[in-house]
């Protein structure tokens, strides 16, 4: 006998009213209950094992789990999945979007996952607060937002966290960089350069971000300072991880970013690193990096490296009254190394600059391209063929190589200047 979908629902919802109330319910308790309603609902006809093995899964799903979203979670080839309203969930394969045959049966149904979600990492989400950030238990990234303001019905968009911890191995392997570059940001991890990460949405730079923090010496203190935490740092044991909270249901009890920049000072870090600056945290991660935290790696939205010094321009003004030219010598100062990622029209993630800020003069930055990536002729929109290439450029502010004991020949080999 086959079990339609309206006979599994119908035993599901047997099986959640036969334990209500239950707390703590073991798998087990949940399986046996739902082969004891599958007999009862089907008057004892045969079942294959596949069968029932579906109806038990489904039911582990709705009760301990995450009902429908639970096999598209499972799903290792989903990177992302993207819930707009009930009828509609999309998912990414390999950089592409299709959009699934399943759907929620109502809106109830998939706000009350959405509540499942946001309950085990201690969250509200309602009417009155209806956009919320989220992780699900293996770190997935959960972002919500909730009518009135999203017109079509609940949105959810969650950024699986990948099974094994991306290096930069993996990188190379992908091609989103080549061994010279990668080797040249592991010494300037190692030398506690203060590096930004920048990209546009979807291009890596979170994955890439925790691949170079994993670079930093195991006998360094860090603290790790994010929206949801992500960073999966596994070479330091002094490791401290501080995650933001939203404002309870009375509008009090928000901790910011930017309070936990300030907290993680007294906290004697060696490095601090903010998972990414929207705002005016910005300001407070500018004069950590200029107070003796070198070392220091973050991550902001932009679409080159100029655009994230104007973007680190526009942040900090939003939280200060400093004039701009002050705001600029600051980032100038704080800030050594740009990584600029892209994703390409073939939706292949690739490291496109590695850029060395030298300062702010007469009203300009000072950029120094250290890596660029170049184009192949035989590239085609389809088929994203190029290299991150040395340019001819010395690397100029060798001053914390030097103390870390990487002579200049290391780094500009082949290259005049040093």
């Amino acid at each position: 006998m086959m079990i339609s979908d309206e006979l599994l629902e119908q035993i599901t919802k047997k099986v959640s009213l036969q334990l209500e109330g239950q707390r703590d319910i073991s798998d087990e308790t949940i399986k046996n209950t739902a082969y004891q309603m599958l007999e009862e609902v089907t008057n004892h006809e045969y079942v294959s094992i596949s069968e029932k093995m579906r109806v038990v899964g489904h039911c582990l799903n709705v009760m301990k789990k995450l009902g429908l979203l639970q096999p598209i979670l499972d799903d290792k080839s989903v990177t992302e999945i993207m819930i707009n309203g009930p009828q509609h969930i999309f998912v990414e394969r390999a950089g592409h979007l299709y959009e699934l045959e399943e759907h929620f049966e109502s809106d109830k149904q998939l706000e009350d996952i959405i509540q499942k979600i946001v309950s085990k990492v201690n969250r509200t989400v309602d009417s009155s607060n209806p956009i919320c950030d989220a992780r699900l238990e293996d770190g997935s990234r959960v972002n919500i937002v909730l009518p009135p303001i999203a017109l079509c019905g609940a949105t959810v968009t969650i950024r699986k966290f990948p099974e094994k911890v991306i290096q930069f191995q993996d990188l190379i392997n992908w091609g989103a960089i080549t061994k010279e570059a990668a080797d040249f940001l592991k010494k300037c991890v190692q030398a506690k350069y203060n590096i930004f990460v920048s990209g546009g949405t979807g291009s890596g730079k979170t994955t890439f971000l925790n691949a170079l923090s994993n670079f930093i010496p195991s006998d360094e203190r860090i603290i790790t300072i994010e929206d949801s935490a992500e960073l999966q740092i596994q070479s330091v044991k002094n490791l401290v991880r501080l995650e933001t909270r939203n404002a309870n249901t009375e509008g009090k009890g928000a901790i910011t970013i930017r309070d936990l920049i300030k907290s993680s000072l007294r906290m004697r870090p060696e490095r601090i690193v903010v998972g990414e600056v929207r705002g005016a945290e910005a300001l407070d991660m500018l004069q950590a990096m200029n107070t003796g935290h070198d070392g220091s790696l973050s991550t902001g939205h932009a679409n080159s490296p100029e655009d994230m010094l104007s973007r680190l321009e526009t942040m900090v003004l939003t939280g200060s009254s400093f004039p701009i030219e002050a705001i600029r010598q600051q980032i100038a100062s704080a800030i050594d190394i740009i990584v600029h990622l892209g994703r390409m029209s073939d939706k292949s993630r690739k490291t496109l600059y590695i850029v060395e800020l030298l300062g702010y003069e007469n009203g300009k930055y000072k950029i120094n391209p250290v890596f660029t990536f170049e184009l192949k002729e035989d590239s085609t929109p389809n088929h994203v063929r190029g290299r991150l290439e040395r340019t001819k450029n010395p690397f100029y502010n060798m001053h914390k190589f030097t103390m870390a004991g990487i002579p200049c020949e290391e780094i500009n080999r082949g290259i005049t200047g040093c």
